[in-house]
């Protein structure tokens, strides 16, 4: 028995990397998974499928900056597996973000972030919560970051956009808690994702030095590293917490 039996997912951004790592332990705990991503989520599903033989998985290609997508994304969903308990708003551009002065970022550029990573999850939710109030259940688990307790410097739009999201998380936590609808907030660390470690050069390599120095563990963080927490609250072991953000970096931030 999992923790997840008879739950049906949604991971946006799981084509890889961070995203394709949670969805496959919300398949291990027993849900079904429905993964998301511009690019192809196929040969993730289907890692997943001999990882976990009998599990049910579905692939769809959604840009969450589309709404016409976005609510299709549900649709299917629903008409595949009759329900959504649990919406990860994963996909957001970060991976290969050149760190600069503000001034230099281009309101193009701002633009196409927030895209993603603000109105993407504000999207997923609006397609997600007509379904969660049918059921009178749902987790919404919303993707920050821990720099945006630092302030971290040099990634204006990126750091604003995290801070949108924390903000987001509380404001709908408020509207829908009489639904049985949870929303939170998991806010990882710089995690060595296959974009991260793909992107690096000398002076993303300085920042890691300079970001593991300021953990009380002193190491890289994993995607695993993630795991407990996605699942606890996608679970029904957070079904009294909402609006909250849970810090998963090793201890760099504390809040």
């Amino acid at each position: 028995m999992g923790r997840l039996d008879d739950r049906v997912a949604i991971v946006t951004g799981a084509a890889q990397g961070i995203g394709e790592t949670y969805a496959s332990a919300l398949a291990g705990e027993g849900a079904k998974v429905v993964l998301t991503d511009i690019d192809d989520c196929e040969p993730a599903a289907e890692k997943i499928r001999s990882t976990y033989q009998g599990g049910e998985v579905l692939a769809l290609r959604t840009d969450v900056t589309s709404e016409a997508e976005t609510q299709a994304m549900v649709g299917e969903t629903v008409a595949k597996f009759g329900r959504v308990d649990i919406m990860v708003t994963n996909a957001a551009i970060f991976g290969n973000i050149v760190p600069g002065p503000f001034e230099d970022i281009s309101a193009e550029q701002w633009d196409s972030l927030m895209a993603v990573n603000v109105k993407g999850p504000f999207l997923c939710a609006k397609a997600a919560v007509p379904q969660m109030r049918k059921q009178k259940y749902g987790k919404i688990i919303n993707i920050a970051s821990g720099t945006l307790f630092k302030g971290s410097p040099y990634m204006l739009h990126y750091v604003s956009s995290k801070g949108a999201i924390l903000a987001f998380t509380r404001s709908l936590s408020r509207e829908v808690g009489e639904d049985g609808i949870c929303v939170n907030t998991l806010a990882p660390g710089l995690t060595m994702s296959e974009n991260v470690i793909a992107n690096r050069n000398e002076q993303r390599d300085m920042n890691h030095d300079m970001v593991v120095n300021t953990r009380a563990f002193k190491r890289d963080e994993t995607p695993d590293d993630l795991v407990g927490a996605l699942i606890f609250l996608s679970s029904a072991d957070s079904d009294f917490m909402t609006g909250q953000c849970v810090v998963v970096d090793g201890g760099s931030v504390n809040h």
